[in-house]
């Protein structure tokens, strides 16, 4: 399979074959289960120190003679904090437990059962398909109907993109993208319709487009992702839907054959 590579205008330079992995199948299935067990779920959980910080000293026994017992005083054997002491005669109220005022919670959830681990061959597969899904036009095409000027996917640009500054930058992904789907392509911030405002985030971002680097290479802006070839992921290639808006530099082509074999 081979592909252009376009320059600071648009235009294309050179053609580069690429890895067979642009071409592999798509498993959605496989890519859906991957999203799912890396979701960032909102994690919660008590304090591990929740319900115990307090003067409590471990259970009492019932057997005479030993100190701090409840033997013949008719309760429970739970641990207690002192309230006040007179010699061995305590006010003291159940603490710690379950049952007791501002004890720890009986089941609380845990950390570490959020999470979930994917096989590393289905990862792969995974991100073999969510590379080939953003090479595909029928995927593209259904996430960005405004595609349909005739520009192929991928998009590879030359390396000297990067080098360029935030406003030149700007024009120049106008003309490779075109005006409607650089619309698209850009990040933008709105207030959340509704009440939605009041229980989460007041603003809202749109996924925008993803632009894959070399390991070496170096970009700064916030008007879409970066990512690297190294620390790209199916996450991010498959933000939102499966089919994402990915430009390439042609390094990053280069190691990400490298990378995936």
């Amino acid at each position: 399979m081979k592909s252009a590579i376009l320059d600071i205008n648009g235009k294309k330079i050179k053609e580069i074959n690429l890895p067979s992995f642009f071409s592999a199948e798509i498993r959605e299935d496989i890519i859906t289960k991957v999203l799912a067990a890396k979701r960032q779920y909102s994690l919660y959980a008590p304090n591990d120190m929740a319900g115990r910080v307090h003067s409590a000293s471990g259970k009492i026994k019932h057997l005479r003679g030993v100190w701090k017992s409840a033997y013949k005083k008719g309760i429970s054997r739970i641990p207690r904090k002192i309230i006040s002491r007179r010699g061995t005669q305590f006010n003291w109220v159940g603490a710690e437990v379950p049952f007791a005022v501002g004890g720890r919670r009986a089941h609380p959830p845990k950390l570490l059962q959020a999470d979930k681990k994917v096989n590393k061959k289905e990862l792969k597969i995974a991100m073999k398909s969510a590379i080939s899904a953003t090479a595909d036009e029928k995927y593209v095409l259904k996430k960005y109907p405004k595609l349909s000027e005739g520009k192929k996917v991928p998009i590879i640009v030359d390396s000297k993109l990067i080098s360029l500054k935030t406003r030149e930058l700007f024009k120049t992904l106008k003309k490779i993208l075109g005006e409607e789907l650089f619309s698209v392509a850009i990040k933008k911030k709105k207030i959340r319709a509704g009440k939605g405002k009041l229980r989460r985030g007041k603003y809202k971002t749109n996924s925008g487009m993803l632009m894959v680097i070399g390991s070496e290479e170096k970009l700064k802006t916030s008007l879409f992702d970066v990512k690297t070839s190294k620390n790209v992921g199916v996450n991010d290639l498959a933000k939102g839907e499966i089919g994402r808006l990915t430009i390439y530099t042609e390094k990053a082509i280069k190691e990400l054959g490298e990378r995936i074999k």
